[in-house]
């Protein structure tokens, strides 16, 4: 039997973000219109309980008071997917990484396509920073939230930009 989950929405400066727990883990934080997003009904039933310190640590960082979550993740995916995942989670906040340089961290450095479709994939958008991966030319390619919310975090990471209401 799967583990119950649990939804809920929060307000962001780039949309509303859909929160998914199973068994009372994050494992979801989706935008709008977000590529890859699960159909709504498969994120069980309304409720911001488990959500509240995922609120509080998302609340920081778009007020830019936060800059590394502190959460525990679900993160379901194959054994490949979830180790792009961790990977993700150490490029430090405002830094980028090319598709190639996260393929030779993995030890495969001729797997940068395969790197990238599973950051098109990553299920918790922003606290696990796919937005943070670049194409090899320093351009910005593929985001599941899409370019110009991409463009977005980074410059808001970097101090160049605002957290405004997309």
């Amino acid at each position: 039997m799967s583990a119950t989950k649990h939804h809920s929405h929060i307000d962001s400066p780039y949309g509303t973000l859909t929160l998914v727990a199973t068994g009372g883990v994050l494992s979801g934080v989706y935008m709008t219109d977000q590529r890859h997003r699960p159909p709504q009904e498969s994120f069980g039933d309304r409720d911001p309980g488990p959500f509240a310190e995922a609120t509080r640590q998302l609340d920081a960082y778009f007020a830019a008071d936060l800059t590394e979550f502190d959460l525990p993740l679900r993160l379901d995916g194959t054994p490949f997917q979830r180790s792009v995942w961790a990977r993700l989670l150490t490029i430090p906040y405002g830094e980028t990484r090319t598709y190639g340089e996260l393929a030779e961290a993995l030890g495969n450095p001729s797997a940068s396509r395969a790197v990238g479709l599973a950051n098109g994939k990553n299920p918790i958008s922003v606290i696990v920073p796919c937005h943070r991966v670049i194409g090899a030319n320093g351009n910005l390619t593929g985001y599941g939230g899409g370019l110009p919310r991409k463009q977005r975090l980074l410059d808001f990471e970097r101090g160049t930009g605002t957290a405004a209401l997309f």
